[in-house]
């Protein structure tokens, strides 16, 4: 597209302010398109509905004409030559009034469908990207700002991986998303020749259809015109497409790239420092003096040119003069409630100031920069290959020098390793692992050939409960036809209730469950096979997404049509384009051969609310394995505390014998002892069975002397 500039896709995750001040500018040329369709499609409109009030008030003067014979005047008679030719003048009329009707049906599909599609489908969608680009993108402040103010004295583990994960997520959700509204933007430059050209070549091919007694040469001239135009149109669709595709491949591999640069603090050893630098550009937070001994923190972008240290707010249309770098002194600092502080001064000494960093990293690329802008490294031929003769010098003005085994270990290469693979798969990131995946893999592989598709939801009375066996007297669903049930619902004690309106397109069994691709395959499957019956009909439910299970309900009744038990929820994921659909993979107990499991891909239709309901599925599946460990965990200490209580009890019988045979010793002593002075005719006797306790006393303790 010679003439038109883009917004760059690749700059998305740098999100500089020359990148967002460009954006301001497609944003407005995205409202003055929107605001001019608008008129046009008004005009448009004004157009049909005359023609079809032509169309009408034709049809009605042919019915009139046609009755004029059944007209009885007072004053005047039959008048067979009037009758005769008002008779002919319906005909013509009549013939007139079908090439009107077929008209306004021609301009209703080649005129009115092509703006109306730009103005509701095209336009709407580049206001919603907008929206969900601005909340995405102050959702990635609010977890810098949180990230940023993490204490270095009194650092929280769980804090810290809290604040991380929020920049981790919030800043992949801002680069997609800014990458697929750059992508829209982009687009719409072409849509707008498309949706203009469109209509006009709709409307004018409509009339020349109309007008077939219309001079020869003006029609040939006319259909000339119209096959240029036809022609201009259609290679400025092939432009888009070509276009589209190489921002859609320029997003994937974006994607796989940057996935390493979502963290805050990377990993050094996968993303090593680089100090041969002698221009650098980022974020970083400046230190501003409030008062004597108060500060604040301001987030701003800097950048450096030439000798110079600039910075820029987010929304200045140009930089501002920080300081002088030439011949500056930089270090590292120690802050008192930030981490990653690095300080410049001038050369004179009289001013300073304090910068704060995302990361290490980050830190320490900023620190070699300075180093090497100061040395006036940058005015020479080779910036780079100079730095890197002094970056020994550099690193070691700024760290302690490694020993030799750390500089042994930081020249191996470092392997690459890709951070683990989420549970929930994003339906808008088709990174380049899946789509090998894809190619590797058959559709045989996937979905079994000739595998009949089920396009409505089977009674809630005859179908049983999706993976779980019945009992003899347990009920397949509730009858009460006010959709009570005089048990208590297994999910009123879930921690998550999220309701949700679908619409069930079709459902068929899969081979395969471990693989998006599985969903995607289905989905295409069952809307061709809807297309290709001429099956229109959705039943509409409502999804309550709980902890223990997914329940599609009837909106009426509030019957349950279908259970999925949580657990058997093994993939779930929406469309890659249209974010309307989404699906899941059920495996369920028992198979049809050999009692193999069997998995079954279920497809639905929701209002544009696939990514939610896909996040509440994996955020109850997170809630469901957390409960899981708790419960085990507490039937542990359950287990630990019995066995303490058994061990006590055996102790103290232990302790009860060992009493009872010392007072039995104890007696026996006192029988077997010779007469003291003083205390004669005294004798202890025993009877029969306190000597018997006496003898098994004695024989328990010398068994439990040598078990001893």
């Amino acid at each position: 597209m010679l003439g038109t500039d883009k917004l760059p896709i690749e700059e998305t995750l740098e999100d500089s302010p020359q990148t967002r001040s460009l954006l301001g500018v497609f944003e407005e040329d995205a409202a003055a398109i929107s605001s001019y369709c608008s008129q046009l499609y008004h005009a448009m409109r004004r157009i049909y509905d005359a023609q079809n009030e032509l169309s009408a008030a034709t049809h009605l003067t042919s019915k009139l004409l046609k009755e004029y014979e059944k007209q009885r005047f007072p004053l005047g008679g039959d008048d067979e030559v009037m009758t005769s030719t008002l008779q002919q003048f319906s005909k013509v009329i009549d013939e007139l009034s079908s090439c009107h009707a077929v008209l306004s049906t021609q301009l209703a599909d080649a005129m009115m469908f092509p703006i109306s599609q730009f103005k509701e489908r095209d336009l709407k969608e580049i206001l919603t990207l907008k929206e969900i680009f601005q909340i995405s993108s102050n959702d990635h402040d609010v977890a810098i700002n949180r990230y940023s103010r993490l204490s270095k004295k009194r650092e929280n583990e769980k804090t810290k991986f809290e604040a991380t994960e929020d920049v981790y997520t919030a800043r992949k959700k801002q680069h997609q998303t800014m990458m697929h509204y750059f992508c829209a933007l982009n687009t719409i430059q072409y849509k707008k020749k498309i949706a203009i050209l469109e209509p006009l070549l709709g409307y004018m091919q409509a009339q020349i259809s109309f007008f077939k007694m219309g001079s020869e040469n003006l029609n040939g001239q006319l259909e000339e015109f119209m096959s240029n135009i036809s022609t201009s149109v259609q290679n400025v669709r092939r432009e888009m497409d070509n276009d589209v595709e190489t921002m859609q491949q320029t997003i994937q591999d974006m994607e796989v790239a940057s996935e390493p640069l979502y963290l805050p603090d990377p990993d050094p050893k996968k993303l090593p420092v680089n100090r041969n630098l002698t221009r650098k550009a980022g974020y970083l937070n400046i230190r501003n003096k409030t008062g004597l001994v108060s500060s604040t923190w301001e987030r701003q972008y800097f950048f450096t040119q030439g000798g110079n240290l600039m910075s820029q707010a987010r929304g200045d249309v140009a930089g501002g003069l920080v300081m002088d770098i030439d011949n500056c002194s930089v270090m590292a600092v120690d802050s008192e409630d930030r981490r990653y502080c690095f300080q410049i001064t001038s050369f004179d000494g009289k001013k300073s100031v304090i910068l704060q960093a995302e990361s290490r990293k980050d830190s320490e690329e900023w620190i070699a920069t300075i180093n090497n802008i100061s040395k006036r490294i940058y005015l020479t031929e080779n910036p780079e290959e100079t730095a890197a003769r002094v970056n020994q010098s550099a690193i070691e003005a700024v760290t302690p020098s490694p020993s030799f085994q750390q500089r042994h270990e930081s020249m191996r290469p470092v392997q690459p390793q890709s951070r683990p693979r989420s549970t929930r798969t994003n339906s808008t990131g088709s990174v380049g692992s899946d789509s090998s995946a894809l190619t590797a893999l058959s559709l045989d592989a996937i979905v079994a050939p000739d595998t009949p598709i089920q396009f409505d939801i089977i009674s809630p009375v005859s179908e049983d409960q999706s993976g779980q066996p019945r009992t003899p007297g347990q009920s397949g669903r509730r009858t009460n036809p006010f959709g009570e049930s005089g048990e208590k619902s297994e999910s009123e004690d879930s921690i998550l209730h999220q309701l949700f309106i679908v619409r069930f397109l079709g459902s068929m069994e899969v081979k395969a469950d471990d693989c998006p691709e599985v969903v995607y395959e289905t989905m295409r499957q069952i809307l061709a096979a809807r297309a290709i019956h001429n099956i229109f009909r959705m039943t509409e439910s409502h999804l309550l997404v709980t902890c223990d299970c997914l329940k599609l309900i009837d909106p009426q009744t509030q019957v349950t049509r279908l259970r999925f038990p949580l657990p058997n929820v093994v993939l779930y994921a929406t469309h890659q384009e249209n974010k309307r659909l989404f699906g899941f993979v059920l495996r369920t107990a028992g198979g049809r051969t050999e009692g193999r499991p069997v998995s079954v891909c279920y497809i639905f239709e929701s209002n544009n609310e696939g990514e939610k309901i896909c996040d509440s599925v994996g955020l109850a599946k997170q809630i469901a394995l957390h409960a899981e460990l708790d419960r085990r965990a507490s039937e542990k200490q359950k287990e630990i505390e019995k066995v303490k209580e058994k061990q006590e009890k055996e102790i103290n019988k232990q302790k009860q014998i060992e009493k009872d045979l010392e007072e039995q010793s104890r007696l026996i002593a006192a029988s077997s002892r010779p007469n003291q002075p003083g205390a004669e005719g005294h004798v202890v006797v025993l009877n029969a069975n306190q000597s018997e306790e006496a003898n098994q006393s004695e024989v328990g303790k010398k068994k439990g002397e040598s078990e001893a």
